[in-house]
């Protein structure tokens, strides 16, 4: 098959993590992918990762611009029997609904939606899609209220491949203590992770523990550097990094595991991306109960307050009888949502659009 994909590409953002773990098992398959993606002045993100690969082609902003630009001869000149939209709300709506009729001559269309709710402009609505997908039933359940139903097909989130790795090895490569728990944070949700330092200040008389935060957003960078000319016993390390995900894994390989203190939005459906990237790590996930990580269950560690995340982290800590349960589950949930499975179910999906 050839395929089309628009939307974020190497970069941070979570639509990039769908597009691009999507994507690369495309190709994986025997399939070919054109993808359109954003110039690299005006991307959804914080920072772009990685070489764009020669399948990629940059040729529009975000919708948020003051001037919104598409360039629309790259989708009218590309060959492509499938075209899918990652993230709608971020693109160029009203410029790509001017050649979307183009589009259809040649190409069933999927738009894959990563909006939480229902939005309010009606450029989201002036398309004539082939077929939604949605990541679970929270979302179907607020799009078919917008939608036929039998155009919404649920195919959720795909992970990386669980492929844990050698801690004391990473830690060498990575120039990190051999002997101390490493508790990780990173990207953009590192921020929110530093309500929770006193929590983790509390563990160093027990555990001799290092915070490793690694990110380049500033608002993150401020408040980890403002704790650490607190931190006398220089518990706190900061690595102004953008890892790519090879790098990210070594950082999680490293850890004892992964802080993720970001709240939902009320009446708004989310997934965590951070999630879907490093369950497959085996660095175990420690999660403030929300919406972004409600349909993990078991897979990785939920807490609603300090006292439950001071018995989460000592479970880790200690590799207890409830650590063993959430690496399992979080094998077995990576294993039934790989990458590999996930683009299945889309080609599946493609094939039936076909008939």
């Amino acid at each position: 098959m050839k395929i089309g994909m628009m939307g974020a590409w190497n970069t941070d953002s979570g639509a990039s993590v769908h597009t691009e773990l999507v994507g690369r098992n495309f190709i994986k398959l025997g399939h070919e992918i054109t993808v359109f993606s954003f110039l690299k002045h005006s991307f959804h993100g914080t920072a772009i990762v990685g070489e764009d690969e020669d399948y990629v082609t940059r040729c529009f902003t975000v919708s948020s611009e003051k001037e919104p630009q598409l360039l629309a001869m790259p989708f009218l000149e590309k060959d492509y029997d499938f075209f899918l939209v990652e993230d709608l709300g971020m693109l160029p709506q009203d410029h790509l609904g001017k050649i979307f009729h183009w589009v259809k001559r040649k190409a069933k269309t999927i738009n894959v939606i990563h909006d939480g709710n229902l939005k309010e402009d009606p450029s989201f609505y002036q398309f004539d899609w082939d077929a939604i997908v949605c990541f679970d039933k929270r979302y179907y359940n607020f799009l078919k209220l917008a939608y036929p139903e039998e155009l919404i097909h649920i195919i959720p989130y795909p992970c990386l491949p669980w492929r844990p790795g050698d801690r004391e090895k990473s830690r060498k490569e990575l120039d990190l203590p051999i002997n101390k728990k490493i508790v990780l944070l990173f990207g953009p949700a590192s921020e929110h992770g530093a309500e929770k330092y006193h929590i983790m200040k509390e563990f160093e008389s027990d555990y001799p523990t290092l915070i490793l935060v690694v990110t380049k957003h500033e608002g993150s960078l401020k408040k980890w550097r403002d704790l650490k000319q607190e931190d006398r016993g220089n518990m706190i390390e900061i690595r102004e990094e953008t890892p790519s995900i090879e790098e990210l894994y070594e950082y999680l390989y490293a850890s004892d595991l992964l802080l993720y203190n970001k709240q939902g939005k009320t009446g708004i459906v989310t997934v965590a991306s951070t999630a879907f990237q490093c369950l497959g790590s085996g660095c175990p996930m420690v999660a403030l109960k929300s919406s972004f990580v409600e349909t993990l269950n078991d897979a990785v560690y939920q807490y609603e307050n300090d006292g439950e995340l001071r018995t989460c982290i000592a479970s880790v800590f200690e590799k207890d009888r409830k650590y063993a349960g959430v690496i399992k589950s979080a094998e077995k949930y990576v294993g039934k949502n790989s990458a590999i499975n996930v683009a299945k179910k889309f080609i599946k999906l493609f094939e039936s659009l076909r008939r």
